[in-house]
């Protein structure tokens, strides 16, 4: 009784600290700190666990806790910034390939004794759980560029994977009623691995962020499963945070992108039509140098900062915060323009500036500082592409059409610090490189933002 109460006790806390820690989430000077109570809570859960009566061998638990640390250590400590999303993929296929595993060994051990509420929670996990594993894969190569990050597709592949998902529900409902037949469980089984691959293939790289939020909401339907079917509360309950928010951040994803959520789900079968954009017909950019720039950055009255993925890939955000510094001495205001798909996850930029100790105040949400564009003396613009291109206003034509982006060319002043002129992820051209009032800063942005402190110190 007493190690009951203490397992409950525990879970009980661990979940407390899990709603406290996704709550603290919510805002940028409070997400080290939900960091910090979401693991505190794993750690009450793993203890809880640790005690409970039907461990009768702690060997492999201990293999897999070494294991579990050699693998998570490096994953938190050593992987870059400009990686975390694929870090975020492959955490995701490990969720899904222990719920997927619990599953199986759950269905062989019973040995088709299983009654039909426990068949239904052990095939939902084995399902989701095995589509999630090789979604999360294919989702990690083509943000890690092993795989195509173009759609990849074959006539008649939306007709393949709707008959392939209808196939393996048909399957898990008759396995419900029939639980003793284990070769259409281990089919069912093959068969979710395969939409996994068959549901991801067809997406664009584009749009991988919101493929790994969703993919993060089934990884969490399938640890609602596996806590039904060997009754573990808190698995219930961390699943179901775990696939709630993953749901609502993909949701929110796709309104920021102005994509149907069904228009990135289908992948290729639903992409806006491929004709090619408008912008840069018979026009030329203008480049500016690091000296003239760094004149009007020091004249500033406010600055407004876009940073994008080319500052995460450059690791500039400390030369970001330094050159913000320099102007701010001088009497101007900097504030920076964050937009909600920046770089390749949610919060990618919040993330990298809160690590330059840029403070939480200066970070602004497009909502909140669009309206300020047309008061900037200069938009910096560091690495950013289709979240500033003016075509998604004014191209019926761009793939991006009518997706809401940050007014940088609202700004009586546009510099773009950019390694080339080469597309975004949309893969079209920017309307903004060719503005009159926009000029190109070229070069990795670690150097050219090093080069203005030093022009901004000089002036």
């Amino acid at each position: 009784m007493a190690r009951i109460l203490f397992i409950e006790t525990t879970y009980l806390v661990a979940s407390v600290l899990f709603i406290l820690g996704l709550r603290s989430l919510t805002r940028p000077d409070r997400a080290r700190r939900g960091m910090q109570l979401a693991a505190m809570g794993m750690v009450f859960a793993i203890v809880g666990t640790l005690v409970n009566h039907e461990i009768v061998d702690y060997r492999w638990i201990v293999a897999a806790l070494a294991v579990g640390t050699v693998i998570g250590y490096p994953l938190g400590m050593w992987v870059p910034m400009t990686a975390m999303p694929q870090q975020v993929a492959i955490s995701h296929m490990f969720g899904a390939l222990a719920a997927t595993l619990v599953g199986v060994a759950e269905y062989y051990t019973a040995a088709g004794s299983v009654g039909p509420g426990r068949m239904m929670a052990l095939g939902f996990e084995t399902m989701f759980g095995s589509l999630t594993i090789t979604g999360s894969l294919m989702a990690a190569g083509k943000l890690q560029e092993i795989l195509p990050g173009k759609p990849m597709t074959f006539r008649g592949q939306n007709i393949v994977n709707i008959a392939l998902f209808a196939l393996t529900v048909g399957i898990f409902v008759y396995l419900i009623g029939h639980p003793e037949n284990t070769v259409l469980f281990y089919v069912m089984l093959t068969l979710s691995l395969a939409i996994g691959v068959s549901m991801v293939l067809p997406i664009g790289a584009a749009d991988m962020p919101v493929v790994v939020s969703l993919l993060n909401s089934y990884a969490g339907l399938a640890s609602v499963a596996t806590g039904f079917a060997i009754g573990n509360n808190v698995l219930i309950i961390a699943g179901a945070l775990d696939g709630g928010s993953g749901f609502l951040l993909s949701v929110l994803m796709s309104k920021a992108m102005n994509r149907s959520f069904s228009n990135v789900l289908f992948g290729a079968f639903g992409t806006p039509p491929t004709a090619v954009s408008k912008a840069a017909t018979g026009l030329t950019a203008r480049s500016i140098s690091a000296e003239d720039a760094a004149m009007q950055l020091a004249y500033a009255k406010l600055v407004i900062i876009v940073p994008g993925y080319g500052m995460a890939v450059a690791q500039s955000q400390h030369q970001v915060r330094e050159l913000a510094e320099h102007i701010e001495s001088r009497g101007g205001t900097v504030k920076y323009a964050i937009h909600p798909v920046a770089g390749r996850m949610p919060g990618h930029m919040n993330v990298l500036l809160a690590e330059a100790n840029v403070p939480y105040d200066r970070l602004y949400d497009m909502d909140e500082i669009n309206s300020e564009f047309d008061r900037a003396d200069v938009a910096l613009v560091i690495g950013a592409n289709d979240v500033v291109n003016p075509a998604a206003r004014s191209d019926p034509s761009s793939p991006i059409y009518g997706m809401p982006i940050l007014n940088a060319d609202h700004a009586r002043s546009v510099i773009v610090l950019k390694r080339s002129m080469n597309p975004g992820f949309a893969g079209i051209e920017n309307q903004l490189f060719y503005g009159n009032a926009t000029s190109m800063l070229f070069g990795d942005a670690k150097a050219s933002l090093t080069k203005l402190i030093a022009e901004v110190k000089a002036v």
